[in-house]
């Protein structure tokens, strides 16, 4: 099946939804006194996730496309990262790391699939 677009795809899809989730966790959780420390660092790395999928998949080529999304991919562990901070720092409740976990181990094994299928489309495997 072709994709008409990166916003088609299901990785995407499913990085977007970690994106508004953790952009509703700072609208909420984060104290006014975080707005240019880990407010800023977090909503960045959300939007890298999702901005790193677009960017490779416009560029016509597997290996930028792999580039950005091993991009994409360290943006997702730094924001794995930052909800720890925010649990640690008494932002989150436990439950809430659990279940940001959860969605981001989705992500994770969403766009490690799409890696593999794009580098199977490369050697002609797809």
């Amino acid at each position: 099946m072709a994709y008409l677009d990166f916003y088609d795809l299901e990785v995407y899809k499913k990085c977007r939804n970690f994106r508004k989730e953790c952009s509703s966790i700072v609208k909420t959780n984060f104290p006014k006194d975080e707005k240019y420390l880990l407010t800023s660092q977090f909503k960045d790395a959300s939007r890298s996730i999702t901005a790193n999928i677009a960017e490779g998949h416009g560029r016509g080529y597997y290996q930028d496309n792999l580039r950005f999304c091993r991009i994409s991919r360290g943006s997702l562990k730094e924001c794995l990262d930052h909800l720890i901070t925010a649990f640690d720092d008494d932002y989150i409740t436990r439950e809430k790391l659990k279940e940001m976990k959860t969605s981001y181990s989705c992500c994770l094994k969403s766009l490690n699939s799409y890696m593999k299928m794009i580098k199977d489309r490369k050697k002609g495997d797809y």
